[in-house]
């Protein structure tokens, strides 16, 4: 469609999404099976947003900022390879998935 923007043909199973991609979306693909997620797996929204969660926690630090500290996890998310992680806060990982801190206590790790 131009130098940005791109329409993929995409297959028939995820036809409800939206076609039209800006290229910082775009990423080469390197054929690797491990990498397949299969559609009936993938959930989406009502806006039609992919919905990711987590696996699991693969480490925990704490980070010394200039007037506070901030408690860091790091992330496992499902459909993802294990190269892929994320560091989030642990706050807001207590409050939107708490059962990844009910058996996990890192009390003793600090």
């Amino acid at each position: 469609m131009g130098r940005v923007v791109y329409r993929l043909d995409l297959p028939v199973e995820i036809s409800q999404i939206h076609s039209i991609f800006h290229v910082s979306q775009l990423r080469k693909c390197l054929v690797d099976d491990s990498a397949v997620v299969h559609f009936e797996y993938i959930q989406v929204d009502d806006r039609l947003n992919y919905i990711e969660r987590p696996m699991a926690i693969l480490d925990r630090k704490t980070k010394t900022l200039r007037n506070k500290v901030v408690e860091l996890v790091k992330m496992q998310w499902l459909h993802r390879k294990e190269s892929e992680w994320t560091c989030e806060a642990e706050d807001e990982m207590r409050e939107h998935y708490p059962q990844f801190f009910e058996t996990a206590d890192f009390e003793d790790d600090v």
